[in-house]
Order: structure tokens, then sequence, then C-alpha cells
């Protein structure tokens, strides 16, 4: 049972919220030296080895049943492969910032695949963020969505969102799948992403060269920051302090993507931007008030 979280989890937290928020900016600096899809393997890759070796040195179990490793290569696809590409390939064309706050929008994918495809069913609260929530993503996507003419970004906006969707498919597909060790099963679905990028990275993109610049030392952060030591401290949280308490990063992630991609890549943040997270963290509270609920009533205690 989770206890009331202790200093140590808020700090962790908060270092959840840095990392995955500064995730975007750093694939950005990464793309100023190697292609979208080597940024993607690479960073699959290099998190998958830490994650085996991790998994080695915990002693932790491999999945022996077959239904286990089905949902693990489908998930693998849909929560590595698939939204690394997607994401490292809408960056060349759009703000780290706009990435990062199209992520804010994944729990609202959430709710109504869940209300779909598990026992979660949505409730009028529930209806009413994901309604405002939405209405967020369009703002940020903006009124030329579907102009896809000579100059436009839409197609890189809407990769971006795509991504997010495909993490909640995946989000569903792991609630469903049968019980694993979470850091073997973080491992296995980075080696199955692996296996799905190398090849295409060869082919389209050929084997990279080593760069001793910025974009080289953002690749190696991308393969062990965001993946060996932010499992390690996510693992850490929901046991200590629980899920509930966990789901207080979705809310710093879009905010810390914004401030790194101003300050660090001085990039411009059109106001749309900021009406767009105000609106998606709105629906986010709405639609997990109890959880919010939660959380405070546990400060209180």
């Amino acid at each position: 049972m989770a206890t009331p979280p202790t200093l140590a989890n808020w700090l962790s937290i908060l270092a959840l919220g840095l990392i995955w928020g500064a995730t975007f900016m750093v694939v950005a600096i990464a793309l100023e030296g190697y292609g979208p899809l080597t940024v993607a393997c690479a960073r699959t890759t290099l998190g998958a080895v830490s994650l085996l070796v991790l998994v080695r040195l915990m002693g932790r179990e491999m999945p022996r049943d077959r239904r286990v490793w089905t949902y693990l290569l489908v998930i693998g696809v849909l929560n590595t492969a698939l939204p690394f590409a997607l994401l490292s390939w809408g960056q060349q064309y759009v703000p780290s910032a706009f990435a990062g706050i199209s992520m804010a929008a994944l729990p609202l994918f959430v709710f109504p695949l869940a209300h779909l495809f598990t026992d979660e069913k949505m409730s009028l609260r529930k209806s009413l963020g994901v309604t405002i929530g939405f209405c967020g993503a369009a703002v940020l996507i903006g009124p030329r969505a579907f102009d896809f003419g000579e100059g436009s970004v839409a197609l890189a906006q809407l990769a971006c969102v795509a991504a997010s969707l495909s993490y909640a498919v995946s989000s569903v597909l792991t609630r469903r799948c049968p019980p694993v060790d979470s850091i073997a099963m973080a491992a296995l679905t980075l080696v199955v992403g692996a296996v799905c990028l190398i090849p295409a990275m060869l082919v389209f993109e050929g084997v990279p060269a080593w760069t001793t610049d910025r974009a080289g030392t953002a690749i190696i952060f991308l393969g062990l920051v965001p993946t060996a030591l932010a499992a390690l401290l996510r693992v850490q949280v929901i046991r200590t302090a629980g899920s509930v308490f966990m789901t207080l990063v979705n809310y710093q992630v879009p905010v810390w993507s914004m401030v790194f991609g101003a300050w660090i890549l001085s990039e411009a943040l059109p106001i749309r931007f900021f009406v767009a997270l105000a609106l998606i963290l709105c629906g986010l509270a709405v639609s997990q008030w109890a959880s919010l609920r939660g959380v405070l009533r546990g400060l209180r205690g």
C-alpha cells in the first residue's frame, strides 16, 4: 500500500518532470548533427542496453508467458519505435515546446481508449475534462491543421500529436498486459523498438558517424537519462507513493518543455501555445480531479 509522499518522492517527481520536460530540447539538439531515425534509434538502443544491464544487476526475472511476449512486441512498437521516430521527425520542423505540449494530451487520449477497451469507464467529469483538453490540442495545432501546402508544418504537428496517441494506445495495452516485472518490461519494449529502428536507420540514413559536438552528447543523454535513470525513479515513486502521486508529472512536462525551449534554444512561443497549455492542463485537472484530491488529502494527512 502506498505511503504518504516523502521529501524524496517530491524530489523524484520534480526530477522526472525536469528530465522528461528537457527531453524535447535535447532531441532538437541531437537533430543538429543526426537524422531523425538515427536519433530515435540511438535513444532506443542505448536505453535498451542500459536497462538490460540494470535487469541483470537487480536480478529481475524475464517473462516466460507467450501472451506477455505478444503484448511486449506490440507495446514495444507503439511505446518506443513509432513515437520516438514521429517525434524526432516532427521536431525537425516544429519547436521543442510544441512537442512537449502535445505530450500533455496523452492522458486525454488514454481516457476514451480505456473506456472502450478496459473496465475504466468515462464519467461525466472525465468527459468534460477530455473535451476541454482536446480544445487545447486544437488550439495548439492551429487553424491550418490540415493545410499541407508548401512550407506548411501541419504534417509535423500532426506527427507529434500522433506520437501522443501512440503512447496512449500502448498505455492501455500495458494495463491489459499480464503481470510482468516493470523494469524487465521497460527493457524489453526498448529492445523491440531498437530491433525495429536499427534496420530503418541503416536503410534511410546509413551508419551514423560519431560527432564530439553537443549533438553527440545529446544522443548519449537521450539514451541514458530519460530511460534508465527515469525508469528507476518512476518505479521508486510508484512503489513508495503510488501511481496517483505519479500523475503529477503530467502537469510538469509541458511547462518545462516550454521553459527549456525558450531559455536554451531561444524558441519563439506564440500566444496560442500558452492558451493551449492552459486548456490542456485544465482538462487534465478536471478529468483527474479524484486523483489530485487524493494527493492533496495525503499531503494534509
